[in-house]
């Protein structure tokens, strides 16, 4: 018999109104728990992690203290990282994993005490947990290094993704398409000035994802505007899951601009669709990209920050058939090798089950 894991999240991973890789990831690791097997205790937190009130702080302390000794529990690094006060004082009695999305310290826009602070708390409450799991090799690399984690303490479960039926193909690839949270990290700012040095060419440019940084999405319509770009480039809010299947459906191309990356799911959502990449080369996404059987990638990786790079690879890929045909076939090829979420809850659970035995 299995034994229970308890299952702490962050409060908004249901909101339909603020999508997040991470949150997709949560809930299908906790449905591929509970089919495996697993008696599942989902508790989700309200609080602005992982910055939280007082009130917030309180409530994990308390859900923590009332559970049994030896309780395997596996913790959202949003709501576990900033807070190791909160989690340390049980390390030695229940048995604690940690789930990395993104090291904090690498969220775009802090300042730098800030970003110091975040990757002090961090390495605390890593420091404490009885395992690490990271969604990407390059996270799991980045952790070690960060905060002198001994490599036998971090795994590696990378997201999966969902079988989908091939994207209808416009043969110039003119519908470009970018889905990601409008936020710093995501660079949208730098996707409008690539798209601005490419306005002789015929292109339009759907961006789907949340629009809740107020600030930043004011200056992203800002740059829009500027350029002139506002009949080619939509900023249209998050979908919902069955909406974005029919995006991805009328989509030739994805663009993934990040600064920072630890993964990259909608890369595989792209991908799964026989959909090419065009992305920054950061954290996993290379990984997320990966190869086809014969070595080719199923897209173009481009330094972060770089408008003149990413607009130039934009260029080609609208002027040159031949590379496109090729993305394309590599595309389609990588899509057998694509990991599916039973393989990412089955390397979690694998965690989960060690834990279990000590």
């Amino acid at each position: 018999m299995t034994s229970m894991v308890v299952v702490v999240l962050p409060g908004n991973v249901d909101d339909p109104t603020a999508p997040s890789g991470g949150n997709v990831y949560d809930r299908q690791v906790c449905t591929g728990l509970a089919a495996a097997g697993w008696p599942v205790r989902e508790i989700a937190l309200p609080g602005d992690w992982p910055r939280p009130d007082r009130t917030s702080r309180a409530a994990l302390a308390d859900l923590l203290a009332t559970l049994a000794d030896g309780t395997v529990v596996l913790i959202d690094g949003l709501v576990a990282c900033g807070v190791p006060e909160v989690i340390g004082p049980h390390a030695d009695r229940l048995r604690l994993a940690v789930l990395v999305h993104l090291p904090l310290a690498d969220e775009t826009g802090l300042d730098p005490a800030e970003a110091a602070e975040l990757d002090l708390a961090e390495r605390a409450a890593l420091g404490s947990a009885a395992a690490v799991i990271a969604t990407s090799d390059a996270t799991a690399r980045q952790l070690a290094a960060r905060h002198g984690l001994a490599a036998d303490r971090i795994r590696v479960a990378v997201p999966g993704v969902a079988p989908a039926p091939l994207a209808n193909r416009d043969p110039a690839g003119r519908r470009l398409l970018c889905v990601a949270s409008v936020t710093p990290r995501k660079g949208h700012d730098v996707l409008v000035e690539a798209l601005a040095t490419v306005t002789d060419l015929d292109w339009e440019c759907l961006c789907v994802g949340a629009l809740t940084a107020a600030a930043y999405v004011d200056r992203v319509r800002q740059r829009i505007a500027y350029h002139r770009l506002g009949d080619r480039v939509t900023l249209a809010g998050p979908r919902a899951a069955a909406t974005l299947a029919g995006t991805y459906a009328d989509a030739d191309l994805l663009i993934l601009p990040s600064h920072a990356e630890t993964y990259g799911m909608v890369i595989t959502e792209a991908l799964a669709c026989g959909i090419p990449v065009l992305a920054s080369d950061v954290g996993g996404v290379p990984q997320a990209v990966g190869r086809t059987d014969t070595g080719e990638r199923p897209g173009r990786l481009v330094p972060p920050d770089d408008p003149a790079a990413l607009g130039a690879a934009v260029r080609r890929w609208l002027t040159d058939g031949d590379e496109r045909e090729r993305l394309r076939a590599a595309a389609v090829a990588r899509r057998a090798g694509l990991p599916d979420w039973a393989d990412t809850a089955s390397r979690v659970g694998a965690v989960l089950h060690e834990l279990g035995r000590r």
